[in-house]
């Protein structure tokens, strides 16, 4: 058995739908799950309707649910049997009204709450993979449609929910362990709470939601399907001869997603870790590609690629109290805790402590709490940059060569991983497209 799981870009219209089928079809003998994202801009779509509902702006919301109603009806109207294309139409104008209902109870109390963000939010994955399914059929091939919220079971922390992984794997190999079903059709992303309210993993979820999937079926493999040829040296739009990387170890690719590259969700890598399925990372517009493979097997020591993680905050903290202090640095992270802040990167001295945030919200209260303890500084517009690779913190020409090429650039703070896979580098946001095409021609021309 294999998963396969597609993007909103390898969704994003009937001929890409049709594109992604083709690719489901040659995996056929192996009975596919093949697991969806919503198509291309809906969720955003979906999210401005929760935010332009909330305003009361209703010319907005409307023209948000148009836009959804055109695209997947359009989809839908592409499918050549008449009864297949009808009752797939009938189904996606019963979730429309739904989305329409749901933006006019926000809309009359002028407040969206996360819970009801996802109801609204689910519908994306729901339209997509309904009309994925009706194609299928319309293509002759023996189709199942299942509801994920039957099996991935998460907890109430909506719009980034955390799925309880041990009822989830019994309730995926309850649902989806079906012989007679030849390909397996499935959303990504969406969940259900205990009580049976609908919830969401967050953004990237369906990765995740994919890789539960292939663990608990004990998949040979899990393919990611994209709109990139795989796991690049970097980002090509910041630097235009970055190439793909064949193969790389999950350690590797579970660092390259924590920092920023954005072809593979953090989340999905360790359900595969935990059942060794190598998971592949394809371009669906060239099937042909090998893409690049992610696995267990351990990478040649060297730089495999680098990562951006821009507009993050370094938050220090100055106070002579730290000096041989016991439990102040508990004291410190207790305030990012309280305040749900995650820490990317943190580099202590004698008298402070910074650590780099990856949050959009207003750090004023986490200032003020953290403002008993000592000095606070703040640095906004700064950029994670980390070069990832097997073993290459133990050369010591590694780093050597970093800071040669970057002579020039002002470097905030370093960080040497422990996973040995890792090293970081926190520079002005300004300095990214320059310290990236430096870093690159060093490696990898």
């Amino acid at each position: 058995m294999v998963v396969l799981k597609f993007g909103g870009t390898s969704v994003a219209s009937i001929e890409k739908i049709d594109r992604a089928l083709t690719i489901a079809e040659a995996a056929l003998p192996e009975h596919p799950v093949l697991v969806s994202s919503a198509m291309g801009d809906t969720t955003d779509h979906l999210l401005d309707i929760t935010r332009s509902a909330a305003r009361g702006s209703r010319d907005a919301t409307n023209e948000s649910v148009r836009v959804i109603r055109e695209t997947h009806l359009n989809a839908a109207g592409a499918i050549d049997d008449t009864s297949i294309r009808e009752a797939c139409l009938r189904d996606l104008e019963t979730s429309l009204r739904e989305i329409e209902s749901l933006a006019t109870g926000i809309s009359l109390i002028q407040e969206c709450s996360r819970r009801t963000q996802d109801a609204i939010l689910a519908f994306g994955e729901l339209l997509s993979t309904r009309i994925i399914a009706a194609r299928a059929m319309d293509r002759g091939i023996n189709t199942r449609l299942v509801d994920s919220r039957d099996f991935m079971l998460t907890d109430e922390h909506f719009t980034q929910a955390s799925v309880d992984i041990d009822a989830t794997y019994s309730a995926i190999q309850a649902h989806l362990n079906d012989a007679n079903a030849t390909l397996t059709i499935a959303q990504g992303f969406i969940g259900r709470t205990r009580s049976g309210v609908t919830s969401t993993l967050g953004r990237g979820g369906s990765d995740y939601s994919a890789a539960l999937i292939g663990a608990a079926l004990h998949a040979s493999r899990i393919e990611i399907w994209t709109d990139v040829d795989g796991i690049m040296t970097t980002d090509p739009r910041l630097v235009p001869t970055a190439r793909t990387v064949s193969h790389m170890s999950y350690a590797e690719a579970a660092e390259l997603a924590f920092f920023g590259a954005r072809v593979v969700h953090p989340s999905t890598i360790q359900p595969a870790v935990d059942r060794n399925i190598p998971v592949y990372v394809r371009n669906t517009n060239r099937p042909e590609g090998a893409g690049t493979r992610i696995s267990r097997d351990t990478s040649t020591p060297g730089v495999r690629a680098l990562a951006t993680k821009a507009d993050i905050s370094v938050v220090t903290i100055h106070s002579s109290r730290m000096l041989n202090a016991y439990g102040f640095l508990a004291q410190i992270f207790a305030v990012f805790d309280r305040h749900r802040i995650s820490v990317d990167l943190v580099t202590t001295s004698e008298v402070s402590v910074s650590m780099s945030v990856d949050d959009e919200r207003d750090l004023s209260d986490l200032r003020q709490e953290l403002g008993t303890l000592g000095r606070v500084e703040i640095e906004q517009k700064q950029a994670i940059i980390s070069l990832v690779g097997q073993d290459i913190w133990k050369d010591s020409r590694t780093v050597a060569r970093v800071f040669g090429v970057l002579a020039g650039i002002p470097i905030r703070m370093v960080s040497l991983g422990n996973s040995d896979v890792n090293l970081s580098l926190v520079v002005p946001s300004r300095q990214v497209s320059d310290t990236v095409s430096r870093l690159h021609a060093e490696f990898f021309n």
